[in-house]
């Protein structure tokens, strides 16, 4: 009967039955393509394009396309794909999400409706999660697509590339660890280094989301049409959907430059702080990672700072400030929200484990944590532009993505960016064995009962993934087992440099690997270590296969399906269990009180399981409450965030409108602000004629967009004060977000009065000096909020400001 008339019979939802139909149509034409050259299969493409431009709907060509890349996949890399790929690919195409457990081949699906989709000539979007899966995919997929003539672009932190067969360097060496997904092995990297406009200009373009994002808000800074990289946004595929936009959605992408030196406040805070005491000077709030500072706090301050009244002498923003170091003191510990690594704080990724270099924490909190730490301070920033990824990626004309862990997360999905989650079924049955939970009464106990549980499964040789929340919990668990005699593996955001190495052996005889959230995403272990080793993965198989721990319940469901995911992978033999204590942080903060009243009726070892119906139903019960409450906060993020949403789209539109403009239309442009300032006509007109013609043009679009750009920033400023001003409005019986649209709304109007205003000023002041060639006004910006810093030519602080305004940039633009 095969898989689909088992499929179909148990009545699964209309998506999978129509991809069902899909698959058959693609099957019925493998015979024909087998028998075609390499020259044959790329006619096809080309025959496809025409189909396309004589007025063929995509869907009706569907079926041929994903043959031909069925049948270019098996020429270059002996790899067919399944008909469950065949399945996620369709799902991809008609912009759904596909769900596809661990080992399944995600990779492989997205070429059938990149392929499709980039027959359409607008270019296709491939978002991967770091630039190490970029290159590797666009390497191992470029041959595919290569053979049936598309071009492929690759986009990574350090540059871009062109795959190319005749370029080949030794510089990209295989890594065991994440190319066992199949035979293939990348030796040789035929990455041509090219601009980053022509990786653009690719038919697919595979990188990673936070270059996608930076890309575009350095694509509406430029002052040339020229300078732009991307062509538009058609269609996205995201690997990891759920990883980006869900975890990463509140984190916006910030280009800023230096505003101040570091000030002084901070190495204060970092005295006073710790001298204040919880609840009666400063109250916490652990669901919302919030601090208040009290009366009595505020009063212990004043003393400290020998000061009557903080807010008069001091400002609100310095008490703003001081609460944030107070969130750095009180929330945020050393090895668990982040680490000290060369003189620097780096924040360690709650959901992944892994470093985030580069990234900072807004709102002073950064330089807060710094001086905490007692390492050098730096400047704070002024935000240039920003985007968040739920906006950026909602600009797309169509949107799919691919996850092992989507369907807990359905409901936000739907709502927030329209995609239908679609759960694909598993190539080989799943056999994985999911353990009850056991749920112990202090933390101390759990973790006895989980060395002894690795104890007894290590004698029979059993491999083991034992999953940590933190480094701290990490290296807690690694001391104890060390203590017992079990020799062991430890991974953790400190010695990430070795994931490769230890993940590869993680599936062999006897292995026990401890490791943070690093090694739930994005990893395949391989039951014996070496597909190619026969012996070890039939001893492997006979102990009942990859073992994984969970020491603790995450407060989301997806990242704990994560990493039971790692086991069972191809219809392999597996067994997950999670092991809970009550004082962990999920139950503490969110099991409510019937949870705290058990604990202390309890009189049982610490170390001997409770089963109890009503503490399970609690720690389900505690998961479904906090994914609810995360996703009203990143709902009501996005609402505010849409405000100024609008004012971007209409900001940027207009800077391309003046890019795009010729000189007769911008002399227009100009003609209708000078009309409105009528006390400038007569001097707008000497001024020309001071000039001439051409440099006045020049100056014009020089001038329009520097005034764009310098109100914009100061707009972005007063809008993040506005944010957190309406937050108090809520005690006065008023809805903040109505507040923050209308006040929003208000300084809009007055940014476009202040930039038309600026505009006809700024070109009174215009002067022609010998240096003066293309606007050197690009300063040293710094990419925050996962990002880097990029050095352009800077304008020197002394120097005269490039806007002609005859003052010194330091006082000028340069503020």
């Amino acid at each position: 009967m095969g898989i689909f008339g088992q499929i179909l019979k148990k009545g699964q939802d209309s998506a999978v039955q129509k991809a069902g139909g899909v698959v058959e149509q693609v099957n019925a034409l493998e015979f024909e393509l087998e028998k075609l050259d390499e020259k044959g299969l790329k006619a096809k493409t080309q025959e496809l394009r025409e189909k396309l431009t004589a007025g063929t709907a995509l869907l009706d060509l569907l079926a041929g396309a994903f043959a031909l890349v069925r049948e270019s996949a098996k020429r270059t890399l002996g790899q067919r794909h399944f008909d469950v790929q065949i399945m996620g690919g369709f799902a991809l195409h008609e912009g759904k999400i596909a769900e596809m457990k661990t080992g399944e081949g995600k990779t492989l699906v997205a070429t059938l409706p990149a392929y499709l989709n980039a027959l359409e000539g607008k270019g296709v979007h491939i978002v991967t999660v770091n630039d190490y899966l970029a290159k590797r995919d666009a390497v191992w997929m470029g041959q595919i697509h290569h053979t049936l003539g598309m071009s492929v672009g690759c986009i990574t932190h350090e540059a871009s590339y062109l795959y190319d067969p005749t370029y080949q360097q030794e510089n990209f060496k295989r890594d065991e660890t994440r190319d066992t997904l199949g035979s293939f092995q990348v030796e040789v990297s035929y990455l041509r280094p090219v601009l980053r406009k022509e990786a653009y200009a690719a038919d697919i373009t595979y990188g990673t989301n936070n270059e996608f994002g930076f890309d575009f808000l350095r694509d509406n800074m430029v002052y040339d049409l020229g300078q732009q990289v991307q062509r538009g946004h058609a269609y996205a595929i995201i690997d990891e959907v759920d990883s980006i936009l869900i975890d990463e959605a509140r984190t916006p992408l910030i280009i800023s430059a230096p505003d101040q030196e570091s000030s002084s406040w901070y190495k204060e805070f970092a005295r006073i702080t710790p001298q204040l005491q919880k609840e009666s000077d400063y109250e916490i709030d652990e669901k919302l990672k919030a601090v208040s500072i009290t009366d009595s706090g505020i009063n212990k301050v004043e003393k400290f700072l020998g000061v009557q009244d903080i807010y008069q002498e001091k400002g609100i923003k310095y008490v703003h400030h001081l609460e944030q170091a107070l969130r750095a003191q009180a929330l945020f510990q050393r090895d668990r929200d982040y680490v000290v690594r060369t003189g620097q704080v780096v924040i360690i990724d709650e959901f992944t484990g892994r470093l985030l270099l580069g990234r900072r924490y807004s709102g002073g909190l950064h330089q807060a944590l710094e001086a905490k730490e007692s390492v050098q301070v730096q400047p704070e920033s002024l935000t240039l532009a920003s985007v968040t990824f739920q906006n950026y990626f909602r600009m797309y004309k169509k949107l799919a993505g691919m996850t092992g862990t989507a369907k807990t997360s359905a409901e936000e999905f739907e709502k927030v960016y329209g995609l239908e989650v679609v759960v694909i079924p598993t190539n080989k049955p799943m056999i994985r064995q999911d353990l009850q939970d056991r749920i112990y009464k202090s933390e101390q106990g759990k973790f006895r009962a989980v060395v002894q549980e690795i104890k007894e499964r290590h004698k029979k040789g059993q491999p083991m993934l034992v999953g940590t929340v933190s480094i701290q919990k990490n290296e807690y668990l690694s001391k104890l087992l060390e203590t017992a005699g079990v020799p062991h593996k430890i991974l953790n955001a400190k010695n990430h440099e070795q994931e490769a190495q230890i993940i590869a052996q993680a599936g062999r005889f006897n292995a026990v690997t401890v490791a943070t959230n690093m090694a739930g995403r994005g990893v395949d272990i391989v039951l014996g270590g070496n597909p190619q080793d026969g012996e070890q993965s039939r001893r492997v198989r006979e102990v009942g296969g990859l073992h994984v721990i969970g020491t603790e319940r995450h407060e989301a469901r997806r990242i704990d399906n994560q990493l039971r995911g790692r086991s069972g992978r191809q219809g392999d033999q597996g067994s997950t269990q999670f092991f809970v204590s009550l004082e962990d942080d999920l139950m503490r903060i969110f099991g409510g009180d019937r949870i705290k009243g058990l604990m202390e009726k309890l009189r049982m070892p610490e170390d001997q399981p409770i089963e109890n119906k009503m503490l399970s139903n609690a720690l389900e019960s505690a998961q479904s409450k906090i994914e609810g409450f995360h996703f009203d906060s990143r709902k009501h993020l996005l609402q505010f965030d849409d405000v100024l949403n609008k004012h971007r789209d209409a900001i940027y539109r207009k800077r391309r409108e003046i890019l795009g403009k010729s000189k007769e239309s911008l002399k227009a442009y100009i003609g209708e602000i000078v009309q409105r300032h009528g006390h400038i006509k007569e001097d707008y007109e000497k001024k020309e004629q001071e000039l001439g013609v051409e440099n006045m043009r020049q100056a014009e679009k020089f001038v329009a967009l520097r005034s764009i750009d310098s109100l914009w920033i100061g707009h972005l400023e007063e809008m993040e004060y506005l944010r957190d001003s309406v937050r108090l409005r809520a005690y006065g019986q008023q809805d903040p977000l109505i507040e923050y649209k209308n006040e929003g709304h208000r300084m809009f109007q007055q940014l476009l009065g202040a930039i038309e205003e600026n505009i006809a000023k700024s070109l009174m002041n215009v002067q022609l000096t010998p240096q003066q060639q293309a606007p050197a006004l690009q300063q040293k910006v710094d990419l925050s909020a996962g990002s880097r810093a990029e050095s352009r030519e800077k304008v020197g602080r002394n120097d005269p400001c490039p806007c002609g305004s005859g003052k010194k940039y330091k006082k000028c633009h340069g503020v």
